[in-house]
């Protein structure tokens, strides 16, 4: 609203007088237009500490250090043009401390034809000090709202959200704009959504808690519809008569992933347990079948009496095998392991695979590096490598390629934060990847179950994969399977390598540890695995990058067209949701042909799972180390 003018009236130095001694006890100077004061209230003694005597004649700008909002000239000048002036200014008390005034200044004519002020002050320094103590405890919540990695929502006694984290922007997957004004029930999905409501008339009504001031796991529904567990802890106040409601959400899904990996091998162990028993106990009643069959075998001529007696003597035999591979997934099967070069193991081995999977399908062998040595039973490892190569073959009914890889790796702290079922160190990667038609989640699931097979009734006992898993474990090491349906599948065995070799000269300690490459880059991470996601985001932020996350094909699309500055994409290369990696990043390279693409794979070769090339893109396999991944991405975004 535009300030009115108010014309400067004319008063006498009596009326002067007359006005300041009827508000004496109020804080009113009056002075000259250039500053000398004439009236001194009693009010103006008891605010700044100078009596009348030592403030008349003083000029007001330099008697009481007056610091304005704006330069005094300007203030002056709308003083002459509109006749009034008013704002907050600072004062200094006579005792060298400030104070904090409201001032508001009324231009007057005298009868000499002279100007003078009228300025009545207000000590507001106990209200400014208590909003700079307001503002200050503002901005510290602030702050602590913006770094907790709890989502913060709070909603009137209506259910409207009126206030929304920034935790809780990045968990629901939307700006407070959209959703401030707007009821919670927006973040629930059916049929919490529509009782919602209900729940809090209930609680006004009848004061029944049924999750104020408890923690309590509920269903959210992020804004492009997809439903994660949370755990939901809700705090009442009341603020101006209303009551408001305080809710902080923790998502869970990764959680849940860890307890439900926990839960699977506690099962698998209870299993094994189980089994080895049940195959200890099974191999003496086999003893006394084959031993009697044997006995009887040696005292009956020829003919079809002994036929049938050799054929249960070969079922026995049959029964051994089966138990055999129950000891090994309870791992309880003895083993005897000798030092072996895992790399020299398994190319002697290739030609029995060959024989055993035929012509249809190439079998690859790939060894990368050097220094393969393991502690490990050679016989089992070989058996267990069969066993992998059988069901690829059953896999791949019209052919394919079954590709076999050793390599020396490290699984560092952030891999075993991903699966917490395996421990860091250096390991013989064993990588078995095949183009058959891939796994479910339920089958991948399952697969290491003992009995569970895909295969028709009497095509398999169920005991391959088991058998691997147990003898895996009991080894020491880790197996990992990596599928999806329609892509193919890599089953990995990491096996506890013994130590390298040291080297005839060791590095300095100046130059042992090269600092890992950085860069200030904007990066997106695209991968559907929220731990993997996880751990790669905070990889490349400890680098110095700024990192976008997408967890699909078609938001990783959206962010890009949304933040033009991206320098590179890093993507899985299959995902669910009907756009795989290398179909997104093909799109994205039509709208920014300068895009730099690295890729990540779970499989030994990215062509398996990608049919179409992205020109000058990368790949890394996973797992993939801090250090490869620093390399490959200052590799890309440094080319000319």
């Amino acid at each position: 609203m535009p300030h009115r003018l108010i014309s400067p009236r004319t008063a006498s130095s009596q009326e002067l007088d007359a006005l300041v001694h009827v508000l004496d006890g109020a804080d009113i100077i009056v002075h000259r237009f250039e500053g000398a004061i004439t009236h001194w209230s009693i009010g103006c003694e008891n605010m700044y500490g100078w009596t009348r005597e030592e403030a008349v004649g003083e000029t007001v700008f330099d008697l009481l250090a007056t610091r304005y909002p704006t330069p005094r000239e300007n203030i002056l000048t709308q003083l002459r043009s509109r006749g009034f002036w008013q704002g907050d200014v600072i004062h200094r008390h006579k005792n060298g401390y400030d104070l904090d005034v409201a001032s508001r200044c009324v231009l007057v004519n005298l009868s000499d034809g002279d100007m003078a002020v009228i300025q009545t002050n207000s000590d507001i320094s106990a209200l400014k000090k208590a909003e700079r103590a307001i503002k200050s405890r503002e901005a510290h919540l602030t702050s602590i709202l913006e770094t907790v990695p709890d989502a913060m929502v709070v909603i009137d006694q209506k259910g409207v959200v009126i206030s929304f984290s920034k935790a809780a922007e990045k968990l629901f997957g939307m700006d407070a704009g959209q959703i401030c004004g707007k009821n919670v029930s927006n973040l629930m999905p059916n049929p919490y959504r529509d009782a919602h409501d209900g729940y809090i008339d209930h609680y006004l009504d009848t004061g029944e808690k049924r999750i104020i001031g408890y923690g309590r796991v509920v269903t959210g529904q992020r804004a492009d519809g997809s439903h994660f567990p949370m755990e939901l802890h809700v705090g009442e106040a009341t603020a101006n008569g209303e009551r408001i409601f305080t809710g902080f959400v923790r998502d869970l899904t990764s959680r849940l992933k860890i307890e439900e990996d926990l839960r699977q091998a506690q099962k698998m162990e209870a299993v094994g347990q189980l089994t080895g028993g049940l195959a200890h106990d099974f191999n003496n009643l086999l003893t006394v079948i084959s031993g009697n069959l044997e006995m009887i075998d040696g005292k009956l001529p020829q003919g079809s009496l002994r036929d049938m007696i050799r054929e249960a003597q070969d079922a026995a035999a049959d029964g051994a095998k089966l138990t055999g591979q129950l000891l090994a997934f309870g791992r309880r099967q003895p083993l005897s392991p000798k030092q072996v070069d895992l790399g020299a193991l398994v190319t002697s081995f290739s030609d029995l695979l060959r024989r055993t999977l035929g012509e249809d399908i190439k079998l690859s062998t790939v060894l990368t590096g050097a220094h393969f040595e393991a502690l490990v039973d050679s016989s089992q490892l070989q058996n267990a490598i069969l066993n992998i190569a059988l069901n690829a073959r059953d896999a791949m009914p019209k052919g394919g390629s079954l590709t076999t890889e050793v390599s020396r790796v490290r699984l560092d702290a952030d891999y075993a934060k991903m699966y917490p079922e395996v421990r860091s160190g250096h390991f013989v990667l064993i990588s078995m990847t095949d183009t058959g038609c891939g796994m479910t989640d339920e089958v991948k699931k399952r697969a290491i179950e003992p009995f569970f097979t895909t295969k028709d009734v009497g095509a398999g006992t169920g005991l391959g994969l088991s058998m691997v898993y147990g003898f895996v474990k009991q080894s020491g090491g880790h197996l990992q399977i990596y599928s999806e349906l329609g892509h193919g599948t890599t089953i990995r065995i990491y096996l506890p390598a013994l130590a390298e070799p040291k080297p005839a000269q060791t590095a300095s300690p100046e130059t042992a540890e090269v600092p890992l490459p950085r860069g200030t880059e904007l990066v997106l991470v695209v991968e559907d695995d929220p731990r993997v996601k996880k751990v790669a985001v905070a990889r490349l932020q400890q680098m110095g990058y700024r990192v976008l996350e997408a967890d699909s094909g078609r938001r990783a699309l959206e962010i890009l067209a949304e933040h033009p500055g991206v320098a590179l994409l890093f993507s899985d290369i299959v995902m669910p949701g009907g756009m795989t990696g290398d179909e997104m990043a093909t799109e994205a390279i039509k709208q920014r042909p300068d895009l730099r693409v690295l890729f990540t794979s779970g499989y030994s070769e990215p062509a398996l799972a990608s049919k179409d090339v992205i020109p000058g893109a990368e790949w890394l396999r996973k797992p993939y180390t801090a250090r490869e991944l620093a390399g490959k991405i200052r590799e890309l975004l440094d080319r000319p």
